[in-house]
């Protein structure tokens, strides 16, 4: 019985460590492909500017359509009570402000989590016959937002920003143990659900 947990204790720990490490370095290396657009994920927008979080999504999908990887951008995020303005319409404001062309751009202004930005964001790409998809996010949001993407079948790619606010480990490890939580639980959510 000692072996046993011994060796179940083992799994679990090989199991958190690698989880851990996946999430840490999910997106290393840039995309280099490119699909038909770039769906930049919605955070906070503070008085009609983007924060510095939504900002350096922002900045990471006009810089993929500068570059031509992708011919749209669309744009996700709704708005709380308190707001004036959805997350995406502050994110097209500033897309705009920044170079890329009106009709380029394509927006929902109904979500306010990731799976809903990602259900939503398929959902406008109907009209413009949009197939393929970079999602713009920071890295260790990635894992869980391209996840998401899949079990929507959409063909996608993980593309993390440059220009993430989260930069020093103060604010970069409690992002990293939310969503390390969240792949952690995974196992036990799908043992309910069975």
């Amino acid at each position: 019985m000692k072996r046993f947990i011994q060796i179940i204790l083992f799994l679990m720990l090989g199991y958190a460590l690698y989880t851990g490490y996946s999430v840490w370095t999910y997106g290393d290396e840039k995309a280099s492909s490119e699909a038909d657009a770039a769906i930049v994920l919605g955070a906070a927008q503070w008085n009609g500017k983007p924060s510095p979080v939504f900002e350096g999504r922002l900045k990471q999908g006009i810089e993929l359509y500068k570059e031509e990887q992708v011919e749209y951008l669309i744009l996700t995020g709704g708005k709380s009570e308190q707001a004036a303005s959805s997350e995406a319409e502050v994110g097209k404001d500033y897309a705009m402000d920044h170079g890329v062309k009106e009709e380029d751009i394509l927006f929902e202004d109904r979500s306010l989590i990731t799976e809903d930005n990602l259900s939503n964001a398929k959902e406008v790409s109907h009209e413009k016959g949009i197939r393929s998809f970079l999602i713009v996010s920071d890295q260790f949001h990635l894992k869980r937002a391209v996840a998401m993407a899949e079990k929507l079948d959409m063909e996608v790619e993980g593309v993390p920003t440059e220009y993430s606010a989260y930069k020093s480990m103060e604010t970069k490890v409690p992002f990293f143990l939310r969503e390390w939580g969240y792949w952690m639980g995974q196992p036990v959510t799908k043992l309910i659900m069975l």
